[in-house]
C-alpha cells in the first residue's frame, strides 16, 4: 500500500509542493511542445506563436526565443546579415554618445539574473570578455542608424540593443532591432520628442478609465508622465534589475501592438494605487515613488491586466482624451505631411494622427473596468472560444492589433 502522508510529519507539505512542481513541469512541456508545433507548421503558425509569447512565462527560454523572435517580426533568418563598413566609427556623428552610454549599459544586470550563457557578465568576467560584447553592441547599433538615416539614435535605445544582444547574439540582433527599429520603436528615433509625447499622453486617459480617483489624485499633483519615459523608451530594459523579467518583458510587447507598452507602464501604477494616494499630494513626492519602480512585481498578473485594458479600451478609443493632454495648438500636425504615406506603415501615434483628420467618433467612456467589463469584450472572447487563462485574452490583443495594422504592417502581423 503506498505511504498517504499525514499533517503531521511534514511530508504533506513536500507532497503538496512536489505535486505543484510536476504540474509546473507538465504546463511547461505542453507548452514547449505546442510553440515547436507552431515552429514546424506549413506554414509557420504565427499567430499560435503570438499566443505562446503572450501567455504565462512567455517563450521560455532563449533557445526558443531564438527561433520565434524573428517569427514574430518577420525577419528571414536565411538571409545573410547587413556587413558593417570599417570606416563607420569615423564618419558616424552618434558614435562618442553611443561609446559613453554603451559603457554603463553591461554593467546593469547581477549577477544571478541573467541567462545561464551570459553569466560573463558578471563583475568577475574578464575585461577582454566585457570589451568584445560592448564593441559588438557599438556595431549594431551604428549599423542600424548607418543604414537607417531617417532614424535618430536615443539615450536607452542602447538598452533594447543590448537585451536582444545576449539573447540571440551579434548577427541576428542585427536584423531583429532593424525591423524593430523602423516599426515599433520608430516614433521614438524621430528627430524630436514630439511623437514620444504624444505616446505618453495615452498613459493618464488609461488610467482614469480604470481609476478615476487615481487619475484625479495623480492631476492633482501635477506629477505629468516624465516618469515613465525611460520605461517606455527602454521597453522597461533600464529600469529592471531582473534579466528574466525583461526579456519576458519583451517576448509580450514583440507579441502585440506597438502601444502595448504604455499599456504595461498604465498597470504598473494602478497596482501602486494605495502608495501613491499615500503620497503627499504633489509633484515631487509622487514623482519620487512612481519613478522607483519595484522589483518584485507580480509580472504575469500585470501582463494579463495589460492585455485585457488594451481590448477593453483600445487606442482609438483613448485618442481623443490623449490628444487633449497635449497643447491646444495643432502644431504637430503639420508634421504630419507623410501621413497618407505613413499609413502603409503602423506607427505608434497612427490614431493621434487620425484624430487631427477627424476621422475618429466621440467614444462613452466607462468607469471601473476591472469589476464591471463591458460586455462586447466578453463577446469578442466567448466567440474565441478558448479557456486557458489568458488564452482568450492573448488571442483577442492579437486580433486588434492585426484589424489595427495598416496592409503594410502586415509583414510584422503576417
Amino acid at each position: 500500500m503506498a505511504h498517504r502522508p499525514s499533517q503531521g510529519d511534514g511530508s504533506a507539505g513536500r507532497w503538496k509542493r512536489g505535486a505543484g512542481k510536476a504540474d509546473f513541469n507538465a504546463k511547461r512541456k505542453k507548452k514547449v511542445a505546442e510553440i515547436h508545433q507552431a515552429l514546424n507548421s506549413d506554414p509557420i503558425d504565427v499567430a499560435a506563436l503570438r499566443r505562446m509569447a503572450i501567455s504565462e512565462g512567455g517563450l521560455l527560454t532563449d533557445e526558443i526565443r531564438c527561433q520565434v523572435w524573428p517569427k514574430l517580426l518577420n525577419v528571414n533568418t536565411n538571409e545573410p546579415p547587413p556587413v558593417s563598413r570599417k570606416d563607420l566609427r569615423q564618419l558616424s556623428k552618434d558614435y562618442q554618445q553611443v561609446l559613453l552610454d554603451v559603457r554603463r549599459s553591461l554593467r546593469r544586470f547581477p549577477p544571478g539574473s541573467l541567462p545561464i550563457q551570459m553569466h560573463l557578465l558578471s563583475p568577475g568576467m574578464p575585461d577582454e570578455q566585457r570589451e568584445g560584447l560592448q564593441e559588438e553592441l557599438i556595431d549594431i547599433i551604428l549599423l542600424i542608424l548607418d543604414r537607417n538615416p531617417q532614424l535618430h539614435y536615443y539615450q536607452g535605445y542602447h538598452d533594447i540593443v543590448v537585451t536582444f544582444l545576449l539573447v540571440v547574439g551579434e548577427k541576428l540582433a542585427t536584423s531583429l532591432v532593424e525591423k524593430l527599429s523602423t516599426h515599433h520603436l520608430r516614433d521614438f528615433m524621430d528627430p524630436t520628442m514630439d511623437n514620444t509625447k504624444h505616446i505618453l499622453n495615452y498613459l493618464m486617459p488609461i488610467i482614469d478609465q480604470v481609476n478615476p480617483q487615481l487619475h484625479d489624485f495623480m492631476q492633482s499633483a501635477e506629477v505629468g508622465t516624465i516618469f515613465a519615459l525611460s520605461w517606455l523608451i527602454t521597453w522597461f530594459g533600464h529600469v529592471l534589475s531582473d534579466f528574466r523579467h525583461v526579456v519576458r518583458l519583451y517576448d509580450f510587447f514583440l507579441a502585440c501592438h506597438p502601444l502595448m507598452p504604455i499599456y504595461f507602464a498604465a498597470v504598473i501604477v494602478l497596482y501602486r494605487e494605495q502608495e501613491v494616494l499615500d503620497c503627499d499630494c504633489d509633484m515631487a513626492s509622487v514623482h519620487h515613488l512612481l519613478s522607483q519602480i519595484p522589483q518584485d512585481l507580480p509580472y504575469e498578473t500585470l501582463i494579463s491586466r495589460a492585455g485585457d485594458l488594451f481590448v477593453q479600451f483600445p487606442p482609438s478609443e483613448l485618442a481623443r482624451e490623449a490628444a487633449a493632454q497635449q497643447e491646444a495648438d495643432r502644431t504637430a500636425a503639420s508634421t504630419f505631411k507623410d501621413f497618407e504615406l505613413a499609413s502603409a506603415q503602423q506607427r505608434p501615434d497612427m490614431v493621434l494622427r487620425q484624430r487631427f483628420r477627424g476621422l475618429l467618433r466621440p467614444e462613452a467612456r466607462t468607469k471601473d473596468v476591472l469589476t464591471k467589463p463591458r460586455t462586447n469584450r466578453f463577446v469578442k472572447l466567448a466567440v474565441m472560444g478558448l479557456t486557458v487563462a489568458l488564452g482568450a485574452a492573448a488571442l483577442a490583443v492579437v486580433k486588434s492589433a492585426l484589424e489595427w495594422a495598416p496592409k503594410f504592417q502586415l509583414q510584422l502581423f503576417p
